[in-house]
């Protein structure tokens, strides 16, 4: 079922979107970490419904609760279970979707590979299930944070209003002061008037959240099948609505030349750096110690507040008119998400990269450098 991702650094998830708890089990914490239990739930705060007028109305509260693997505040080296409560389900909004494939949406393909389903609110293909990945990706970020790496996710477009893609041009903490958030003021204004009108409509809309990882060590990630652009990939390409992903200069930089392309080395403050980042971070599947920056592309949520033409389980033409709360658009709620799977690989290959030098011949040669 492929429920548990990451390798040293990993989780495993549970639950249903109307269940009666979401949760999951974190292992290869590592031990004697500060758990910050306020900075946790802040993380999910950023994620969870209700917090504002473009996002669904669900109000949850989201409170998450631990249940081994910390001690007077410390992580212990041993799993760390948690659940989050589900505690407002309308689940009588989805009565009418019982015997329907909503379109777009995983109705019909889970129904066919396993011949049951559970319709209240798309079950266990919620996005609601996302919270046991906020939990994992706030303690990654927790261990990340004595090592001196960050991780920075903001809306850079919504529909086709968007912002510069060179992200030096921006504050990126002011992403967190309006619900939208993108780190450009008056253009998260016109996103969140957008995103306005698209709900009076009934309808969805998408979007673009890059992000940024900063003071990444090099060398993370492996050189074939596990390159770090790959398991990144890997992770952002499992979140819900995500149709998309590039990193550096993407898809925008197949009409440049080699000659523009090319990040030329240069040495600063006697360390290795470069003059540009066009690789965003990464080469050769190994991170190069630069910035680490790539984009997810999100499409409108399927989940339209209008009829739309569908068929039941028995394969007649019925009119789907959907009830319940929505997000009109997923962006502002996912950017905590986005950070949260980016930590959770970061972390899990430092570990890798960590175990790899154990047993490096040079290993003392490697740390000292």
């Amino acid at each position: 079922m492929s429920n548990s991702f990451g390798t040293l650094f990993s989780v495993t998830t549970f639950g249903e979107s109307h269940g009666a708890a979401v949760g999951g089990v974190i292992d290869g914490m590592p031990a004697d970490i500060d758990i910050d239990e306020k900075f946790v739930q802040d993380e999910l705060n950023r994620r969870r419904p209700g917090q504002s007028s473009i996002t669904t109305s669900r109000n949850e509260p989201d409170k998450v609760e631990f249940l081994s693997g910390i001690y007077n505040g410390k992580s212990t080296g041993c799993p760390i279970g948690f659940i989050v409560r589900n505690q407002n389900q309308h689940s009588q909004d989805y009565d009418n979707m019982e015997s329907l494939f909503r379109p777009s949406h995983a109705d019909y393909t889970y129904f066919t590979k396993y011949g049951i389903r559970d319709h209240r609110g798309g079950g266990r293909t919620s996005a609601r299930i996302t919270i046991s990945r906020c939990v994992a990706g706030a303690l990654a970020k927790l261990a990340l944070r004595q090592l001196g790496v960050t991780v920075n996710a903001y809306t850079l477009q919504v529909g086709d209003i968007g912002i510069s893609r060179d992200y030096s041009l921006y504050d990126l903490s002011v992403a967190e002061t309006n619900p939208v958030r993108c780190p450009d003021r008056e253009k998260a204004a016109e996103m969140e008037s957008l995103i306005k009108q698209v709900k009076k409509d009934g309808d969805t809309i998408g979007g673009i959240i890059q992000c940024v990882v900063k003071g990444c060590p090099v060398g993370l990630g492996s050189p074939e099948f596990d390159k770090l652009h790959a398991v990144l990939a890997h992770a952002m390409l499992s979140i819900n609505a995500v149709k998309g992903f590039e990193y550096g200069e993407g898809f925008s930089g197949v009409s440049s030349r080699g000659s523009e392309q090319n990040d030329i080395f240069l040495v600063e403050n006697g360390r290795v750096s470069t003059h540009t980042n066009h690789s965003g971070g990464i080469q050769g599947g190994l991170s190069n110690g630069q910035d680490i920056v790539f984009r997810v592309a999100f499409k409108p949520v399927a989940t339209l507040l209008r009829e739309q033409d569908t068929i039941d389980i028995h394969g007649n033409a019925v009119k789907l008119n959907a009830r319940g709360r929505h997000d009109p658009c997923v962006l502002p709620r996912a950017v905590p998400i986005v950070e949260a799977m980016t930590a959770i690989v970061i972390l899990d290959e430092y570990l890798k990269n960590k175990a790899v030098h154990i047993w490096h011949p040079d290993t003392y040669r490697l740390q000292q450098n």
